[in-house]
C-alpha cells in the first residue's frame, strides 16, 4: 500500500519556521550545520570503530556486541528505506517550494521517514550496548544530525522524528536479541582465524 503523504499538512509551519531561521542566522552557524548534516555520519562510524577497539579489550562476547553494531545499522537502514517506499513523501523544499541550505532532491527522493536520522539513531542506541560513553556521545550526536536536517531543509520535523524511533526500535530489538547470543559466538568465533576481532593476543 502507498500512502503518499502530504507531510506539508502535519508541520509545514513549523519546518518553515525553521527553515527561515536558518536563512537569517550567521553564515558560520549555516556552513557548520551544513557540513554536519553532510558529513556527520562519518562520526558514527569512528564511534563504531572506536567501540569495537576497546572491546577487544575487555572481553570477547562485548567485540561480538561491538561488531554486529554496524549490521544492526544497515537493518535499521533498510527498514527505513521500505518505509520511504511506502509513504512516498514529497520532499519539503519541493511542496513548499522555499529557499533551503541544502539543494533540493530530485522528485522521487523521499523525505520520510529520515535516512540519516534513522541512521544515527541505530548507532547510537547499539553503541550504548558496548559503551554508555560512547553511546551517549552518539546519543547527543544523533539529535544533532536529526536537528541538522530539518535546518538545512531536507525534511519536516515529523520526517526526522520518526527516523529516530525507526532507528533506534530496531536498533533495540535486535541488540537485545544479539545480546543473549553474545558469549555463544564468542566461544565459536575464538576458535576461528578471527579470533583477532575479539580479543588482543
Amino acid at each position: 500500500m502507498i500512502l503518499a503523504l502530504n507531510g506539508s499538512s502535519v508541520d509545514g509551519s513549523a519546518y518553515t519556521d525553521v527553515v527561515n531561521l536558518a536563512r537569517h542566522a550567521p553564515a558560520w552557524l549555516d556552513d557548520a550545520v551544513s557540513a554536519w548534516s553532510t558529513y556527520g555520519l562519518v562520526l558514527f562510524a569512528v564511534l563504531m570503530a572506536v567501540g569495537w577497539w576497546r572491546a577487544r579489550r575487555v572481553d570477547a562476547a562485548v567485540s561480538v556486541t561491538a561488531l554486529a553494531v554496524p549490521f544492526v545499522v544497515v537493518v535499521a537502514f533498510g527498514v527505513d528505506a521500505v518505509l520511504k517506499l511506502l509513504v512516498r513523501e514529497d520532499r519539503p523544499c519541493q511542496s513548499l517550494r522555499v529557499a533551503t541550505l541544502e539543494a533540493c532532491p530530485a522528485p522521487g527522493d523521499w523525505s520520510f521517514p529520515s535516512n540519516h536520522a534513522a541512521i544515527a539513531a541505530a548507532a547510537a542506541v547499539a553503541l550504548l550496548f558496548v559503551s554508555r560513553r560512547l553511546g551517549a556521545l552518539a546519543v547527543v550526536a544523533a539529535c544533532a544530525m536529526a536537528v541538522s536536517r530539518v535546518w538545512v531543509g531536507a525534511h519536516y520535523p515529523h520526517d526526522v522524528l520518526a527516523g529516530i524511533v525507526v532507528g533506534a526500535l530496531v536498533s533495540l530489538l535486535v541488540m537485545s536479541a544479539l545480546r543473549g547470543r553474545a558469549q555463544t559466538a564468542a566461544l565459536r568465533l575464538a576458535a576461528t582465524r578471527l579470533r583477532p576481532l575479539l580479543v588482543v593476543s
